[in-house]
């Protein structure tokens, strides 16, 4: 489990470089300041959760644990939900799909608790 997480995070890291470009030479001036403030938004989320990725990965040679696999695919879904919802949101201008976003959140806090009930495990 431990490369996948870290080829994920690779993975969503290298994902959110390349929309974090779009997003300043492509969509400014295309989009709404507060769509593209959303757009921003999913791209500082992912790139930091795909950090987390890299750092489960690596944890889970370090102490393999079910914990910090869940925690794993927490950090994922929640990259899909939140950061994608924000995604979506900016290039159609359909908000409602901004009811989606906190689940990806709520996914974000229960990966890194996951991580917290992991390292204290050991």
């Amino acid at each position: 489990m431990s490369k996948v997480f870290v080829s994920l995070g690779a993975l969503f890291a290298l994902l959110g470089v390349a929309l974090g470009a779009f997003g300043a030479h492509v969509l400014k001036g295309k989009i709404t300041d507060n769509l593209l403030a959303n757009f921003q938004t999913g791209v500082h989320y992912q790139l930091v959760h795909a950090l987390g990725l890299v750092l489960i990965g690596i944890l889970i040679s370090i102490m393999p644990s079910s914990s910090l696999n869940w925690a794993g695919w927490a950090l994922v879904a929640g990259i899909l939900l939140f950061s994608g919802s924000l995604y979506v949101m900016a290039l159609t201008g359909v908000t409602k799909l901004g009811m989606i976003t906190p689940i990806g959140g709520v996914l974000f806090i229960v990966g890194w608790l996951l991580v917290i009930v992991a390292a204290l495990a050991r």
